[in-house]
């Protein structure tokens, strides 16, 4: 979360809080936590040290204890120490120094605490750069005086004195500009550095501790030259075989659903069930929290209470250090490596998607890591699919877009992203939520009971969709020899008891891709009671890539050889598969996708690249993609290239309105060749999605039906509001009536409306119907249509509230009497809109105790679409917006229009 929003509202108008960071500030008995803001004013920055709540949101939750101007008196240097383990992925300790006084903090692992520090040693460069600027800082004057005096420095650091002497990075009488430039270029190479090269643990005179016979030989390194240097990698990869031995590793997978609950009991009977201790540990979790604050502001204490529980239960025969932790609201992963092999951890990169409503809220969804041990690229998933009995096909797609969505970037941010496909060995953990189809309760419980476990497996839907490759193509899983571990009455071993008395499944899986693995065991652990899930752990074993330094070189240098024999003056040239490119009747958020093949008939190896026209930015519109966009192509050999049309609610109101046409032209650059121009052309398909709401109020219609021209100039005519019209328009649009009308009555008691995500074939099934008018009612579930609703009112290109009246429902969110007199400033149609909407919510809310919304649910998902902000929407904002529309959902709120 964005804490810089909770410094600005303690500053003055003329102050800016570019960036704030959480860390701690470490003594020798305590690691206290801080919230550092670093604030601009003019050409000046500061440094502002807050103490703060758990989570700061708003001036409230913050306190100012000091401010460290950012002036010629100022340093920071990053340190370690020279007794201790520092693996990528560790948190940075950095020193900042001020006068006579030092503050050693700890800041989080991530690219958040890489860019903080980057703008910090920024402005400390540009202060060293322009020593004679004078810099007069009377700003924080006043931010002194509030502290009442120095605070935190005076009273809490330590004097430079003999810690910096004995660290030798930084000292007390090093005064002049020339010695700060150096001290300052020694942490720019150092916070520049990517997690691709592996930090080292070093003595006092910079000689290398670690053990050399442990230590893969020396790789000689590939030098950077442009095409050369690409051909060069590509031909290494392919004779990989010739340098490359494989090194057993033992993987620990383990996942677990907790139900929102806090640690009850050891969860040593689960990860410490080894005879041996595993090199390293991959664990799980899912729902860790289901409170609405989790859920809508990705905060919760149970980060930290689970990882705690999971550090005090690894095994206790060897040491571990915590490598990475990512979270998406109550999906954690959290990564532990044996110590030894911790400097072996490189190109740590960790992200995540939200699968659920909308594809965007991460209620289900997925986080992952991808790192680098030793010459292996490995990928880690825990997800949370869709749940439901009935909904494989929408756990089908969730996996579909995790694996198009979850995309790591590379060192090299020229680079595309890798998928989760891109690696060589790939870990899939977590709560899938594939069922046991076509059997009654009663059923499964006998087999259950009997331990016929094979018989039940032939209705697990996951194995079902695994033979029928829907999903998880080229993985594997192993035996199924434990009884299902869904669901349970929580503290004990007893199936569901609950009304609706679920049947037992196998919801918690571990799967695999890649070469040369094998599994120890995949079991659940029964004694652990805490959550209506049982945890699932898998003892995998890995030949992990390691290099043979002798046989690389050789290798390397044959490689180089039979380059300089190759290259000469010929220049590259290609044969493209077509050069003109139709797509037939796209429509709004439907991929379409042609393949371009180019091959390489020329007689050297040759680098393409898609680039700019003149005078233009990308090298394509954007509702068109290329991928890969970039590329190396050996000599005979050929690379596929798809272009992908995809319009979003970003495209589609100039697609819609005429101002621009599905037409484009690629230019295929060959380095130190000609360039190749591919034509790409498109018949859009005028869509509801992405058409203003005064514009399908004119429309008795449907909009596939209005030819062209009559349709541009309604969308011209749109811009001004008090635009005639030959006839009177319709209170809202018909489309917006058709889905509301649906779900009032059929989904005013759906558990988890506007909650859980439809499918997308149905949603494309409801998008036909409303743009062609070919049915009177919808098709699709209710769940589909909750969801269709809420994308139509988020591709609308002015909002339900429009921009113009944005800031003044903010200003006044908080008098709800304010907040009837903007809406009924309106114009009509969006004014309707806006009551009918509300009055929908309303008759939903009645029956909460069946669909399970409440008003903050409800407010917070509909406030963000029908009061977006113009600019990015910081947190207060939407605070704000959800404040302002609950003043309508309550039962006494007008409804007239």
């Amino acid at each position: 979360m964005d804490q810089s929003v909770a410094i600005q509202e303690s500053l003055r108008r003329e102050e800016n809080c570019l960036l704030a960071v959480q860390c701690h500030v470490l003594s020798d008995d305590a690691a206290e936590s801080r919230l550092l803001g670093l604030v601009e004013a003019g050409k000046e920055r500061a440094i502002f040290i807050y103490t703060h709540r758990r989570m700061a949101i708003t001036a409230d939750d913050v306190c100012l204890e000091d401010v460290i101007p950012i002036d010629l008196h100022f340093a920071v240097v990053e340190v370690s120490s020279p007794e201790e383990l520092v693996l990528v992925g560790a948190d940075t300790r950095v020193r900042m120094s001020y006068k006579d006084e030092s503050l050693e903090l700890k800041l989080p692992f991530g690219s958040h605490s890489r860019l903080f520090l980057g703008e910090v040693i920024r402005a400390w460069s540009d202060v060293c750069e322009f020593p004679t600027r004078q810099a007069k800082f009377e700003w924080i004057g006043k931010y002194r005086t509030a502290t009442g005096g120095p605070g935190l420095v005076k009273q809490a650091l330590a004097p430079l004195g003999a810690t910096l002497n004995k660290l030798n990075q930084h000292k007390k009488t090093e005064k002049s500009t020339d010695k700060k430039k150096r001290s300052l270029e020694r942490l720019q190479a150092s916070n520049s550095a990517t997690a691709s090269s592996s930090a080292e643990s070093r003595d006092a005179s910079g000689r290398d501790e670690r053990d050399e016979r442990a230590a893969d030989p020396p790789v000689p390194a590939v030098p950077r030259a442009g095409l050369r240097d690409e051909l060069i990698k590509c031909e290494l990869l392919k004779n990989e075989d010739l340098y490359i031995y494989r090194e057993h590793f033992s993987f620990f997978l383990g996942t677990y659903n907790v139900n929102g609950q806090t640690p009850k009991e050891s969860l040593r009977p689960w990860l410490s069930c080894t005879p041996e201790p595993p090199d390293m540990y991959c664990v799980g979790f899912q729902e860790l929290d289901l409170s609405k604050e989790a859920f809508f502001f990705n905060d919760t204490p149970k980060e930290m209470e689970w990882t705690k529980a999971v550090s005090d239960a690894v095994h206790p025969d060897a040491k571990y250090a915590l490598v990475k932790l990512v979270r998406l609201v109550g999906i954690m992963l959290i990564f532990y490596v044996k110590k030894e092999h911790a400097e072996f951890i490189s190109d740590v990169e960790a992200e995540s998607v939200g699968t659920g409503i909308m594809g965007r809220m991460g209620n289900k969804g997925a986080v992952g890591l991808r790192f680098r041990f030793h010459n292996s690229d490995i990928c880690v998933v825990n997800c949370h699919l869709a749940a439901h009995a009935e909904e494989y096909e929408r756990r089908n797609q969730d996996y579909k877009d995790i694996c198009g969505r979850l995309l790591f970037r590379q060192a090299d941010p020229a680079r595309p992203p890798l998928t989760i496909m891109k690696h060589d060995v790939v870990f899939w953990i977590g709560d899938l939520n594939y069922r046991i189809g076509e059997l009654d309760v009663a059923d499964v419980k006998d087999l259950v009971g009997k331990k016929d476990f094979e018989m039940l497996r032939a209705y697990d839907q996951l194995k079902r969709q695994i033979e029928e490759e829907a999903v998880f193509v080229g993985f594997a899983e192993g035996e199924i020899h434990f009884q299902p571990t869904y669901k349970y009455d929580a503290g004990s071993d007893m199936w569901d008891s609950s009304e609706k008395c679920r049947a037992p499944a196998w919801c918690d899986r571990i799967l695999w891709r890649g070469k040369d693995i094998s599994q120890r065991h995949y079991r659940s652990h029964m004694t652990l009671k805490t959550s209506d899930h049982k945890p699932v752990s898998s003892l995998l074993v890995v030949g992990v890539k390691r290099v043979n330094g002798d046989s690389y070189k050789k290798t390397f240098e044959e490689i180089v050889r039979n380059l300089d024999k190759m290259e000469n003056e010929c220049i590259p040239s290609v044969t493209l598969s077509e050069r003109e490119f139709h797509f037939e009747e796209v429509k709004y958020m439907a991929h379409q996708a042609r393949t371009l093949s180019i091959f390489n008939d020329g007689q050297v190896p040759c680098h393409f690249e898609f680039i700019p026209k003149p005078n233009e930015v990308a090298y394509c519109k954007p509702w068109l993609t290329a991928n890969p966009p970039k590329g190396f192509i050996a000599q005979g050999a050929s690379v596929d290239v798809d272009l992908e049309v995809f319009v979003n609610r970003a495209t589609a109101p100039d697609l819609n309105s005429g101002e621009q046409e599905m037409e484009d032209i690629l230019v295929l650059h060959l380095e130190r060749g000609k360039d190749y121009f591919i034509s790409v052309t498109g018949s859009y398909l005028p869509s509801c999605y992405g058409t203003p709401v005064r514009v399908l109020c004119r429309l008795r219609e449907p909009i596939r039906d209005v030819p062209r021209e009559s349709l541009r100039q309604m969308m011209a005519a749109s811009a001004h509001e008090n635009a005639a019209s030959a006839e009177k328009p319709l209170d809202i649009p018909k489309e917006l009536w058709m889905m509301v009308d649906h779900l009032f009555r059929n989904a005013i008691k759906q558990e988890d409306i506007f909650q859980q995500p439809g499918l997308r074939s149905e949603f494309a099934e409801i998008r036909d119907c409303l743009d062609t008018g070919a049915a009177d009612s919808l098709s699709g579930g209710n769940h589909s249509v909750a969801e269709a609703l809420l994308l139509f009112l988020d591709a609308l290109p002015e909002p339900v509230v429009p921009y113009a009246f944005y800031r003044q429902c903010l200003e006044c969110c908080s008098d709800a009497v304010q907040c009837e007199k903007v809406v009924s400033a309106l114009p009509p149609c969006h004014r309707n809109v806006f009551h009918y909407l509300a009055a929908f919510l309303r008759e939903l809310l009645k029956n909460s105790a069946s669909n399970r919304l409440d008003v903050t649910i409800v407010a917070t998902i509909f406030a963000s679409l029908l009061l977006r902000s113009p600019t990015k929407q910081d947190l207060a904002e939407k605070r704000k917006a959800r404040e302002f529309f609950q003043h309508f959902l309550g039962q006494s709120s007008s409804t007239s229009s």
